[in-house]
């Protein structure tokens, strides 16, 4: 069964950082690409970040660029999104989606297959 696991969310001060997992099971990533999304409360969910199967092409949305990182570890089964200067406005539920590999860029939650179960991110002083 083609499982993603999210996980390092948690409370975190203004300014604070946090390096959120997604862990695969029952399939390997190499072959995917992996976005990560957030949903916060009342609000729909925007797409965050974008990783190639390979690693070599990222994307990021423009209310995080400069603060995000996304990277992978194929060995793993694991891709990551270290997030930097952490905002109240970044509080939200974070996932992590897979989709098979094709060339571009993917920010549409329509494009991708299989999600996780999300882990939960506030910030707040």
């Amino acid at each position: 069964q083609l499982q993603l696991v999210e996980s390092g969310g948690g409370l975190v001060q203004p300014g604070g950082s946090l390096r959120l997992s997604c862990a695969a099971s029952g399939f390997t990533l190499d072959g995917y690409a992996i976005g990560w999304f957030r949903q916060a409360p009342g609000k729909e969910r925007e797409w965050v970040s974008y990783i190639s199967s390979s690693g070599r092409s990222t994307g990021y949305a423009g209310s995080v660029k400069g603060r995000f990182t996304i990277s992978r570890e194929n060995a793993k089964n694991m891709v990551y999104l270290q997030t930097n200067v952490l905002k109240p406005e970044d509080t939200a539920v974070y996932y992590c989606a897979a989709r098979p590999s094709y060339p571009g860029v993917f920010s549409s939650d329509y494009e991708y297959a299989y999600w996780g179960q999300g882990t939960q991110v506030t910030v707040s002083s």
